[in-house]
């Protein structure tokens, strides 16, 4: 007896398959949008947590504050942009701290060649540096300090017996020039170290010429107004953020 012959299967048409995928994908963007809408945003910090190994935290908000310009800087400002035509660029270094501004003057174009002599040059660099000390809100102190290299003097000098001599009346002249340019002789002080405090210890000729030096240190305090603006903004700083708590402020007055 012949066996019926199985009939096959139609095959579906290649159309469809691409419907049925672009049907799964338009519900599976659906539901993202659903649940995007839908959000909960308890669970999702409580979902997010699990990946972190520990509770999720929460953090205050941190106010930004202006910092508060460095007064120093501007007085360096002041004296740079008076100096910068009168002498050449290796002739004067500048320093700049929070606490004081110090001006390097070189030997070179301080003083005429073996003597303690101001040069015309330096006289005009420090006439201007004068006008800034002058100009000075705040209270200010002018420490000059002289110094010198190893051998000096390497010639005599009237009224010099030794290099600490030198280095003093080095520093005496350039003190007395300011003073004579109306700064306040009671807020000058004058220093001789000799060459105790050399910038350079090796024996070369040319670095052993840039210690001999005066510096003119320039310690000044920040003004009435700028110190309490400077205060307020700390005690700002210290205020606690959570509601019922006192302030620090409030509780330093009483």
């Amino acid at each position: 007896m012949a066996r019926k012959k199985k009939e096959e299967c139609k095959s579906v048409p290649a159309w469809l398959t691409s419907f049925s995928d672009l049907m799964s994908l338009l519900l599976t963007f659906f539901i993202l949008l659903y649940s995007m809408s839908t959000l909960d945003i308890t669970k999702a910090m409580k979902f997010l947590s699990y990946f972190q190994g520990e509770k999720a935290k929460t953090f205050k908000q941190i106010s930004i504050v202006k910092p508060i310009k460095i007064y120093t800087e501007d007085v360096a400002r002041k004296i740079k942009k008076l100096i910068k035509r009168l002498l050449p660029v290796y002739g004067y270094q500048l320093v700049v701290t929070e606490q004081y501004v110090m001006i390097r003057l070189f030997n070179k174009i301080l003083f005429e060649k073996d003597t303690v002599k101001l040069t015309p040059q330096a006289k005009k660099a420090l006439e201007k540096i004068a006008q800034v000390i002058k100009s000075l809100n705040g209270n200010y102190r002018v420490r000059v300090e002289g110094h010198t290299s190893k051998g000096e003097p390497t010639k005599p000098i009237k009224g010099v017996n030794d290099s600490w001599d030198l280095s003093i009346l080095r520093a005496t002249q350039v003190a007395k020039y300011l003073i004579s340019k109306g700064v306040d002789p009671k807020k000058v002080f004058v220093v001789g170290y000799d060459a105790t405090r050399p910038l350079y210890t090796w024996n070369n000729p040319i670095l052993q010429a840039r210690n001999r030096r005066v510096e003119i240190y320039l310690e000044v305090a920040v003004p009435k107004e700028e110190e309490e603006e400077k205060v307020l903004i700390k005690k700002k700083e210290k205020l606690p953020t959570k509601g019922g708590e006192e302030r620090k402020a409030s509780s330093e007055k009483r």
